[in-house]
């Protein structure tokens, strides 16, 4: 028996019940799940692991999205992949990619844009310029076989670093990456959730042996694995220094304002090449620093960062939304726990700006009164505890 193998599994478990332990799909896995984790050794060591069939639906916040959530065991194996291969590619990637990386995210990489417009600017005394550019259905387009390559190649010549059986370990991340959701999968919802979602965001309508499901952990790592290449030639390459980048949402810095409308269409030309992306046609934006950008939910802007409207109405219409639920009956556990998630999860991002009176306002006005006989506010207006 591999009992490394089996240690690791346990905890790739206790990792994806974490945020997962009132899904049907998890709880149903927890009743007797030594036995199910046993059973999901031997197939994972006698190559007989199959990938089970994903829930398809669409998800409209913040934006319309579709979504293929896998099956809870299926979640495991991905967290058991993550952990193996997340601190060696973790230790390849530029500073300035910010998604689904320890200590990173959104806010850090608001914060580090902001900083390098003022120091491309010094301190907003000189001219600088934005050139933000996004990719066409980036988890769509992405080619399965290429990014199996990149994947392939960066654990072969860091071998020596991986705490498990290498052939082991490929056989697993191929089947992952090489998973069409599409053959197999549980549609929820009605036709008309995909009303309005164009195909480039659907994997439904993705070119053969491309598309990654949006929403497993794999994918996103998998997201900067593909682009990582493309983040090393801009700041090598095209000498830019003050870039970020956030899965397809990208931002470069600079002085010259000339410069970055002609490396617009070098990077174009890298994309198609290089890894078959395309360029969102109507997202590019290139404007003096002074007109301010927005990015990842907030507006930057010369000596301030504003909260995005798109989060302010989101935050508006789960608080009308919460307030239905109070007014029609009495809050079930259940729904309490759904609102302090809702409630607290806005209240997170709101926090990290000057937004006092926006929460104030939003909450007292529009949050329905009989709520306050199940819920608490502390931290001035930071988060709702239950009484």
């Amino acid at each position: 028996m591999n009992e490394k193998l089996l240690k690791d599994l346990f905890i790739a478990y206790y990792d994806t019940r974490k945020n997962k332990r009132n899904t049907v799909n998890s709880l149903a896995f927890e009743m007797d799940f030594e036995s199910k984790l046993f059973a999901l050794y031997e197939d994972i060591i006698t190559d007989n692991y199959i990938i089970s069939p994903s829930i398809c639906f669409i998800n409209f916040k913040p934006v319309q999205r579709e979504i293929f959530a896998a099956d809870f065991r299926d979640r495991v194996v991905h967290h058991l992949i993550y952990n193996y291969i997340y601190q060696i590619f973790d230790g390849i990637f530029i500073n300035d990619s910010y998604s689904c990386r320890k200590g990173k995210g959104t806010h850090y990489g608001i914060k580090r844009i902001d900083h390098f417009i003022r120091l491309c600017s010094d301190n907003y005394s000189k001219d600088c310029y934005i050139l933000k550019l996004d990719i066409r259905g980036y988890f769509m387009a992405m080619n399965r076989e290429l990014l199996f390559k990149k994947v392939k190649n960066t654990l072969t010549s860091k071998r020596d670093q991986l705490e498990v059986d290498f052939d082991l370990l490929m056989g697993l991340l191929e089947k992952v990456i090489y998973n069409d959701p599409t053959k197999n999968c549980i549609i929820k919802g009605r036709k008309t959730d995909w009303k309005g979602l164009p195909k480039s965001k659907s994997l439904f309508y993705s070119k053969r042996g491309c598309g990654l499901p949006i929403g497993n952990l794999t994918s996103q790592l998998f997201g900067n694995v593909y682009m990582n290449e493309f983040d090393h030639f801009v700041k090598r390459d095209l000498a830019i220094k003050y870039y970020g980048r956030y899965v397809d949402d990208f931002i470069l810095v600079y002085p010259n304002r000339e410069y970055l409308k002609q490396i617009t269409g070098t990077i174009k030309e890298y994309l198609y090449v290089n890894l078959e992306l395309e360029l969102h046609p109507n997202k590019v934006y290139l404007q003096h620093f002074s007109k301010g950008v927005s990015y990842l939910g907030a507006y930057i802007k010369p000596h301030r960062i504003y909260i995005s409207n798109r989060t302010k109405n989101n935050f508006y219409e789960s608080i009308k939304k919460q307030s239905t639920i109070a007014i029609n009956h009495k809050p079930t556990k259940e729904d309490k726990n759904n609102f302090i998630s809702s409630m607290n999860s806005y209240l997170g991002v709101l926090n990290h700006y000057r937004t006092y009176k926006l929460r104030k306002k939003m909450i007292f006005k529009n949050m329905s009164v009989w709520w306050w006989n199940h819920v608490y506010l502390t931290g001035g207006i930071r988060k709702f505890n239950i009484k």
